[in-house]
């Protein structure tokens, strides 16, 4: 057997032809959940937004949800576009939850966007008060892309708050001017006055794809980590001591990335008793990500307990042996976690599902796991 592994069975949250791209958020004693609704398998057949909201109970030391139906989110929509790459994030002392998205003209890809040096795409995002039971109608932000932007996106997967209050959004944008092939590079929108305004970061200087960021702290300080998908065999990884609005790549290449690249999710969450009493990270990385290096199965979970380290990341549990791509994470508390994702039998892409782990489970699987790191 390759590595301990959890054989709970996972919880269908979408199933139906064609969903993909999963984000969720934890929103006090709720979750909210996210995807793609498509007519195809391909990117461009996506057409909208669905969701559901889920009320958290702890019973017996463990999670239950009750969900609700599955909604489209009419208000994601322009006319003649498609919707695509949910990235929620919540303002807390707002209490109002901004819902990040792209819509792309007809069915242009983003390769013939890149090819064309020619931008389809556009910035957008609607709020609720309500969980999501009633939404604001559209913004868009198209108009503050970086210069050069041939094409880009947000995430996928949830952004964050951090502690002093900015709001962040992941996301990556392919820049290039002709002859020149576009690169992608990842970078952080953000709003330090409660999504009043929003600005755009510095671009990544190591070409990266679809990424997420974390806020944590340990001995060296705290800072913005970011972790994002690459075309070649390791994952990016940078920090930010500026909120996001720069970052630096770190150097070591630590996590592999799967043939062809995939999209991984990234949180932080309290560090847990041992680490109170050494006293060294107040806060530590989880990420989720396939294991497997030629073809996207096996989702793993990994730990770093100094974030600031990019080789003190764990070998992997795998939280779902079998064909898995995207994921969102998201803190429960007390050290509890939902992970929501894509996988199937036979196809990664045949159902949406969640999981609710603790970390526990985490620490003992990677403990059981003999083999190498990767």
């Amino acid at each position: 057997m390759d590595g301990s592994y959890s054989e709970e069975v996972p919880q269908t949250i979408f199933q139906q032809k064609f969903y993909r791209i999963p984000a969720i958020l934890k929103v006090e004693e709720n979750l909210l959940v996210f995807a793609e609704q498509r007519n195809g398998k391909a990117d461009e057949a996506a057409e909208r937004l669905i969701m559901k909201t889920g009320e958290l109970k702890k019973e017996n030391e463990r999670y239950t949800v009750k969900w609700t139906e599955q909604r489209v989110v009419e208000e994601a929509h322009i006319d003649g576009y498609r919707t695509m790459n949910p990235c929620p994030v919540y303002d807390s002392a707002n209490k109002k939850v901004y819902l990040f998205f792209i819509c792309v003209e007809g069915t242009y890809t983003e390769q013939w966007q890149i090819k064309n040096y020619c931008n389809k795409a556009r910035l957008c995002y609607i709020t609720s008060e309500n969980l999501g039971q009633t939404w604001s109608g559209l913004t868009e932000l198209t108009d503050l892309l970086p210069e050069n932007c041939v094409t880009f996106a947000v995430g996928p997967g949830h952004g964050l708050q951090t502690e002093n209050g900015t709001l962040m959004v992941p996301a990556y944008v392919y820049v290039g001017v002709k002859p020149a092939k576009p690169i992608p590079r990842a970078v952080s929108l953000y709003s330090n006055d409660s999504g009043k305004s929003w600005h755009f970061g510095s671009l990544l200087e190591e070409e990266s794809i679809e990424c997420q960021m974390a806020e944590v702290s340990d001995a060296s300080g705290r800072f913005i980590y970011c972790n994002a998908r690459s075309k070649g065999c390791y994952r990016v990884e940078a920090s930010s001591d500026n909120e996001g609005q720069s970052f630096t790549i770190h150097s070591e290449k630590t996590l592999c990335e799967t043939c062809c690249g995939c999209q991984g999710s990234v949180v932080s969450f309290p560090a847990q008793t041992e680490a109170a009493a050494e006293g060294v990270a107040t806060q530590w990385l989880l990420y989720t990500h396939p294991r497997c290096k030629c073809k996207r199965c096996d989702l793993g979970v990994y730990l770093n307990k100094t974030p600031s380290d990019p080789k003190a990341w764990s070998k992997a549990w795998i939280l779902y042996k079998g064909p898995s791509a995207y994921s969102d994470l998201a803190y429960l508390g007390d050290g509890w976690f939902a992970c929501l994702f894509e996988c199937g039998k036979n196809h990664e892409t045949e159902q949406i599902a969640l999981k609710i782990f603790h970390f526990k489970q985490v620490q003992e699987g990677i403990e059981g796991n003999c083999c190498t790191l990767f």
